[in-house]
């Protein structure tokens, strides 16, 4: 499998390019910012984008997603409770709070719902739904990695002082969910170093 981390805009997304070592093929998760620096990256690899799966809709993590569309014509996939335009107006509003932008809204080619598989030849992730940082955050779970998105960081979780969020949500979504994946699981977040289960579950102050 290939496996890249970009960190992107100002507010250091990690932005994950993933594909088949054999075919090429893959997927872009939470293209957040800096497109050309994203797809610099693709060609370099010589990769054939096609999906762009995103774990929430907050800005800093959808800013690129118009441009990466537009320049490999992956499909969009999000939760389906993170397709609806209230809250995508939600996040355009934050995104203006905290000076970050989105060049228009989008539509999603395709809507997730918990336990569906994103599938690109021999790759395979589970959707894993996970509310808490916002109403249809998501993580990816398959071949020993987890995206995690803004759900559960290095030593940290979501914020949940946005609309839409939910403290209690969060916990129960990682205790509940992600803490049933093995301990060697190795977390890939929305911020931050990489992580593994086993450590959060030992040592994440901020779910006890």
């Amino acid at each position: 499998m290939i496996l890249k981390t970009l960190i992107v805009g100002m507010y250091g997304t990690n932005c994950y390019i993933v594909a088949s070592d054999s075919t090429k093929k893959g997927l872009i998760i939470d293209p957040g910012a800096d497109s050309q620096a994203i797809m610099n990256e693709v060609n370099k690899l010589n990769l054939k984008i096609e999906w762009i799966v995103l774990t929430h809709t907050h800005f800093d993590h959808v800013g690129a997603v118009k441009d990466i569309k537009d320049a490999t014509g992956a499909k969009i996939a999000m939760h389906e409770r993170e397709g609806d335009g209230v809250n995508q107006a939600l996040a355009q509003a934050l995104g203006a709070l905290m000076s970050g932008s989105l060049k228009m809204p989008f539509k999603p080619d395709i809507i997730l719902h918990d336990g569906d598989v994103v599938s690109v030849d021999d790759l395979e992730f589970t959707v894993i739904h996970t509310p808490g940082h916002s109403p249809g955050g998501l993580c990816l779970a398959g071949h020993g990695i987890l995206f995690s998105g803004d759900t559960l960081f290095n030593c940290g979780i979501g914020r949940t002082d946005f609309p839409g969020c939910s403290h209690q949500e969060l916990i129960d979504s990682i205790r509940k969910k992600l803490f049933l994946l093995s301990d060697d699981t190795v977390v890939y977040p929305g911020h931050g170093p990489h992580t593994t289960i086993g450590s959060e579950r030992r040592t994440n102050a901020f779910i006890y």
